[in-house]
């Protein structure tokens, strides 16, 4: 699941090396959003710790 991040950066690279600024910006844009909502469901899940 984390991967996903990374292939959408990977993809916003290629793009920018293909000059095709848009499609950079968006994917840049997706996964950064990828990885907030990831964040989210990683910080608020709980442990199962048994004390």
């Amino acid at each position: 699941m984390m991967s996903i991040p990374f292939f959408l950066f990977a993809g916003a690279l290629a793009a920018v090396y293909g000059g095709r600024r848009n499609l950079a910006i968006g994917l840049w844009a997706l996964s950064v959003a990828v990885m907030l909502i990831l964040f989210r469901l990683h910080a608020t899940d709980q442990l199962n710790i048994g004390l």
